[in-house]
């Protein structure tokens, strides 16, 4: 890589200069201008195009799905801005591997445009009930499918969705525009795309067709149950750790010979796991490296409760003592050794191995991959959406703790951490600025829960009836009162020694 790090000019990342990037830069060896469209992928951040775009890539590297490059999607205001700095380079990204040895660049072409931005999503609809679009892929967030936290269920309630249920044609949501555009396939004699759910749920594919098919089914159940019955909305799981691009970022990939304005860096390793259901056809994945079964369900509990759950159960501990990412978290004594408490003693046992993996082996991953110092993955990016988070990937195990008999004294130690992180001040005294969409809220509790602890768990739209069952609650309190009176550390030591 010494050979990247040389060139004072760096090049204007676009089609007509690839031939002209640094040598040692992977590029595209097809013709972009060839490929035509087969998915559109809707939030499109730096985590799809690390993986399932570099996946796609790949396969157009061997001469393969060219007729499936993927147009860019989003529904939000704030999306214009990447839009314009993907537009500006012909939509190709710079990939920088960071292993812990050695780095490598590589710039991928897989999309072809970003679909203009516009009040009511009419381009976006329009995209999507074009017959070549045979796949619609969702990184959203593990908080955007309008799911009821505590009861799983669709929240038919929301403004956002009762906006798009009373106004069809001009929804708000990718939800509603992935809704308008089944109702114009239908209509056109088109069959459905499938919907594929990449983020961090479990069972994210069954999630994604409950919000679809469940919009649907308030303006039009006749499309609902059409949705429903031949539609696909596979189960995945994803898995690549992928930071926030910062100005450190963009300073590295200057330095390697590229004006990208958009970079993304990433670890050196992927995972990409697909209940193999499709209602149109898909690209071959599987032959760069995706796993296609028809139980994704064991993949996915070992990520989400070990990698996932573990990043929570890091996140808090590492913003209160002001360390500032994943990876230095791992290097902190008290810290690192509370993960591999928590995670042995609480979580392991609630894990079934996959084949070729069993539970300690993929822990011992998980353990070198977040000690990689050359991954700078913020404590804030890890921590942010607390709300969501926990209930997603820590409150479940909690519950198979609390089930089963098993300790949870670790698990309620990292829910007090989240409270006493909630309450806005790292124990150096720095204020920790709000990293929350329900951060008022979140806040008013962990304030009202320093003199009385209960107050955090009486949140019923996070707990549930988990803040009443006696061993979680006790456990509780008495780690969120030994936060206050002697501080993290203090903490951590206490739960280290204690049997």
């Amino acid at each position: 890589m010494d050979e990247l790090m040389t060139l004072t000019r760096p090049e204007p990342l676009s089609n007509a200069t690839l031939a002209d990037l640094p040598e040692g830069v992977e590029r595209p060896r097809y013709d972009r201008h060839a490929l035509t469209p087969g998915i559109v992928h809707i939030g499109l951040g730096n985590f799809h195009r690390a993986h399932q775009a570099w996946y796609t890539h790949r396969l157009m590297q061997e001469g393969l799905a060219q007729d499936w490059a993927i147009l860019g999607a989003g529904v939000r205001p704030y999306d214009a801005a990447m839009r314009e700095r993907l537009l500006a380079q012909d939509c190709l990204t710079t990939l920088i591997e960071l292993a812990p040895d050695h780095r490598a660049a590589e710039v991928t072409g897989a999309m072809i445009d970003y679909l203009p931005i516009e009040e009511g999503n009419g381009p976006l609809v329009r995209a999507m009930a074009d017959p070549r679009i045979r796949i619609v892929s969702l990184t959203v967030t593990e908080g955007g499918y309008y799911i009821d936290p505590v009861s799983g269920c669709f929240d038919a309630g929301h403004p956002d969705i009762a906006h798009d249920a009373a106004q069809p044609d001009r929804p708000r949501t990718a939800f509603g525009a992935m809704v308008a555009a089944l109702r114009l396939r239908r209509a056109a004699g088109h069959p459905p795309f499938t919907g594929l759910s990449c983020d961090n749920l479990r069972g994210n594919g069954a999630i994604l067709r409950q919000t679809v098919v469940g919009l649907a089914r308030l303006s039009d159940p006749d499309l609902a149950d059409w949705i429903d019955t031949t539609g696909a909305f596979p189960n995945s799981m994803v898995d690549s750790i992928v930071p926030a691009t910062g100005p450190e970022e963009l300073a590295l990939v200057r330095e390697m010979g590229i004006a990208d304005n958009a970079p993304v860096t990433h670890e050196n390793f992927r995972q990409w796991v697909i209940e193999d259901r499709f209602c149109d056809g898909r690209p071959d994945w599987d032959r760069v490296g995706a796993t296609f079964t028809d139980d994704v369900h064991a993949y996915e509990m070992m990520k989400i409760r070990i990698l996932n759950a573990g990043h929570q159960v890091l996140a808090n501990a590492g913003e209160l003592l002001s360390v500032p990412t994943i990876a230095d978290c791992m290097a902190h004594p008290a810290i690192s050794a509370m993960f591999r408490k928590v995670q042995t003693e609480e979580i392991l046992p609630h894990v079934d191995g996959v084949p070729g993996m069993t539970p300690g082996a993929y822990l011992a991953l998980i353990e070198r991959r977040f000690a990689n110092p050359a991954i700078r993955d913020t404590i804030r990016r890890v921590a942010f959406d607390g709300s969501s988070r926990h209930p997603g990937f820590l409150l479940p195990i909690l519950r198979d703790g609390l089930a089963t008999g098993g300790s949870v004294e670790g698990l309620a130690l990292v829910e007090a951490l989240w409270a006493r992180m909630c309450a806005g001040r790292r124990d150096d005294g720095t204020v920790i600025e709000p990293n929350d969409p329900h951060w008022a809220q979140l806040a008013a509790a962990a304030d009202e829960a320093r003199n009385r602890p209960g107050a955090w768990l009486a949140q019923g739209g996070l707990y549930g009836d988990l803040g009443q069952h006696p061993a979680f609650a006790a456990a509780f309190e008495r780690w969120l009162g030994l936060l206050w009176r002697t501080g993290t550390e203090a903490t951590l030591t206490a739960y280290l020694k204690a049997a």
